[in-house]
């Protein structure tokens, strides 16, 4: 089927699509622009979702449909800072707090990260939930905030502005709903129009596999980490990615104002050692990304170097106060919001923890408040889990496998089974698991 340029209607294109046939760039561009603007009706974008679900894109396709995403908004420009710009991209998990910790370690290092980050929704937290934890952070900077403290600092954490692929918003709400959101080629558009909106040299994607995470099978998360990639290198962006493991939380904290404090030990030069070895895996390759290191491992002594002397912990700071946010949250982790219940979560039998179910911890936290089921939900920042066991650890009976935060007692009760239930406890040494799969 061959539609004539100068006429173009939007069934025939859907048509097009699900018959399997390749769609043009001038198609493609023809309909997100159209969609954006309000002149094709949800009902037929859902039409041409469902059929991108189901027969998929080639290569040209998705670069079409990327670019027509990125271009639907404002590009940002970075260059007038005079700092190699970079960013990193996590397909979420749970207790993921690696980008409060990244940015500022990043950005001291000298690179520019202006980091557009996204809210929780379902069992994974999101990094704006976790940093509006601190009172007065602001989340919702203009460009021209952004750009301030980016210029100032190196970094900033928001949320993305009305005015940044405004195309990727409307379809984004579209695809929650009709069931298209496990699409590689609409995730993929979804993440590079965004983040090629910041207009990076380099990105790192961490593309995380398991029972937390939203590509449970590492074949899936595999292709969608190299898609991503290719994507990217096609823009002229230098791309990397990492699949990392997502069967148990990371670190030791699931919860936003929790998560912070283990950023900021991390930002210490402490915290967990799970935590602390992706943050520098990923950092390290950003730093090569942006052409800062020639190598992964003089990269590493950098970044390590910043962490030991205070540097990372200092930008943090600094941002956090740009932000309007209350630094002395920085150097007082308790002055962040406290829940009122906290119980311990003891083991009834001895032995090695042979797994802990990130799945579960996950629903959890969203049945204490923590999380969302809708995007209008208001959460607590207070409450969530701490001091989680990790998988290979030794126990008896009796220990406290972690802590449960909780805004009452009805609901600690309710969920005390659970967190008892997500721990399984072998009775044989158990070997640590790999955190870093593979690199891409």
């Amino acid at each position: 089927m061959r539609i004539l340029k100068a006429v173009m209607l939007p069934h025939w294109i859907i048509e097009k699509k699900r018959d399997g046939l390749e769609l043009t760039g001038d198609e493609i561009v023809f309909f997100i622009s159209r969609f954006t603007a309000g002149e094709i009706p949800d009902s037929q974008m859902a039409a041409l979702a469902m059929a991108v679900y189901f027969c998929g894109m080639n290569e040209a396709e998705l670069a079409a449909l990327t670019s027509a995403m990125l271009n639907s908004g404002e590009v940002l420009d970075f260059s007038a800072i005079g700092r190699p710009v970079v960013d990193k991209h996590s397909t979420g998990g749970i207790g993921d707090k690696v980008s409060l910790v990244l940015a500022p370690l990043v950005a001291c290092c000298g690179a520019a990260v202006p980091m557009l980050s996204g809210r929780g929704l379902g069992i994974t937290g999101g990094t704006l939930d976790k940093l509006e934890s601190i009172p007065g952070f602001r989340t919702d900077l203009a460009v021209d905030e952004l750009f301030s403290v980016v210029e100032t600092c190196g970094c900033a954490i928001s949320g993305q502005t009305a005015s940044i692929v405004p195309a990727d918003r409307k379809l984004y709400a579209l695809r929650d709903l009709t069931g298209t959101v496990p699409s590689i080629p609409l995730i993929t558009a979804s993440i590079m129009s965004k983040k090629l909106a910041e207009s990076p040299d380099g990105l790192v994607l961490d593309v995380k596999t398991g029972r937390g995470a939203f590509m449970k099978e590492l074949d899936s998360a595999r292709e969608l980490a190299r898609t991503m990639v290719k994507t990217g290198e096609r823009s002229g962006v230098r791309t990397a990615a990492l699949l990392s493991a997502m069967d148990q939380p990371l670190g030791t904290s699931a919860g936003n104002a929790l998560e912070v404090i283990e950023a900021i030990a991390l930002l210490q030069a402490g915290g967990p050692p799970d935590t602390r070895e992706l943050v520098l895996a990923l950092g390290e390759r950003m730093l090569v990304a942006a052409g800062i290191e020639r190598s992964t491992e003089s990269a590493r002594k950098v970044l390590e170097g910043k962490l030991s002397s205070g540097g990372a912990f200092e930008c943090f700071r600094q941002m956090v106060e740009l932000q309007g946010g209350d630094p002395r949250v920085v150097d007082e982790p308790a002055r962040l919001p406290q829940a009122p219940v906290v119980r311990e979560i003891r083991a009834e039998d001895g032995g090695w923890v042979g797994g802990v179910d990130a799945d579960a911890v996950g629903r959890v936290c969203v049945m204490l408040g923590g999380g969302r089921k809708s995007m209008g939900d208001r959460i607590d920042h207070s409450v969530g889990v701490s001091g989680l066991c990790k998988v290979g650890a030794k126990i008896a009976a009796g220990d406290v496998l972690m802590l449960l935060h909780a805004s009452n007692d009805s609901t600690a009760e309710e969920c005390t089974g659970f967190l008892k239930e997500a721990v399984r406890i072998s009775a044989d040494p158990v070997p640590l698991p790999a955190l870093v799969l593979e690199s891409i």
